[in-house]
């Protein structure tokens, strides 16, 4: 059965109608977290990128506008959101160079079977879920669980099938919780080094909400913390900075290479 048929849906524009989206109405719906995944991903022409969580493609694909020529493979449990996401890749014509799999991200071996072949991936973006259950309120809709609520080590083996599939030197992009950056650090350590670490900030003056973090498989351990990107100013209008990311597919932080 399509996710046509399961699914209410609405069509949407993103990055400032650059792309377009079909996403359910209820559950989990593209946002802010998905498009900065993107913009902080460091990816390059002629590389192939997969987007591990991938819900109906937002970040993948939101990366795919932003770098010609960039293979991308979306990989997402949930079989409805999966077909979505071709959908979508279809709907913004990438069918030539980006491509939707259920599958789990978890599960390196079925990757494989995919086409996903162990050290064969040059960069790898993700968005886990990371709300703590124990800490945060969690939502009646089951597809919405599954995108917030992180179990116990779900981030610790999310990035150690990021390490398997990635290249030696390949590069995981991700974003979490700004109070969980030591998990984000524990959870890399074994097997990455040389993170970028960029703060998010609400507004000016605000604790920040989200740490966008890169890391190269096999580097050596160092730190590099960027400048952090304020979405709203004191006005409370949204930053000139924060609209060329988030409207005009701009990249974020990327000038150290």
């Amino acid at each position: 059965m399509s996710a046509e048929r399961t699914l209410e849906t609405s069509e949407d524009a993103v990055l400032g109608g650059r792309l377009r989206l079909r996403q359910p109405l209820r559950g989990h719906r593209v946002g802010h977290d998905a498009i900065l995944l993107a913009a902080f991903t460091d990816a390059r022409s002629g590389e192939h990128a997969v987007d591990l969580g991938a819900g109906v493609g937002g970040a993948g694909l939101a990366l795919a506008r932003r770098v010609d020529g960039l293979r991308v493979t979306l990989v997402e449990i949930d079989p409805d959101l999966a077909a979505l996401a071709t959908a979508n890749v279809e709907l913004n014509g990438l069918g030539d160079r980006v491509r939707a799999v259920a599958g789990d991200a978890e599960d390196i071996d079925a990757l494989a079977a995919m086409g996903l072949s162990l050290g064969s991936v040059d960069r790898v973006l993700t968005n886990p879920p990371f709300n703590d259950p124990r800490r945060q309120n969690v939502s009646p809709d089951a597809r919405r669980r599954l995108a917030h609520v992180a179990e116990p080590g779900l981030l610790g083996r999310w990035v150690a099938s990021a390490a398997r599939l990635l290249k030696p030197a390949g590069v995981l992009t991700l974003i979490w919780r700004a109070d969980g950056l030591d998990e984000v650090r524990s959870a890399l350590e074994p097997a990455f080094g040389g993170m970028t670490v960029l703060p998010v900030y609400p507004r000016v003056g605000a604790p920040a909400i989200r740490v966008l973090v890169r890391a190269r498989k096999g580097a050596g351990k160092s730190t590099t913390e960027r400048p952090g990107l304020v979405l709203n100013g004191a006005d409370g209008r949204p930053t000139g900075e924060a609209e060329s990311v988030l409207r005009e597919a701009a990249p974020l932080g990327l000038a150290a290479r």
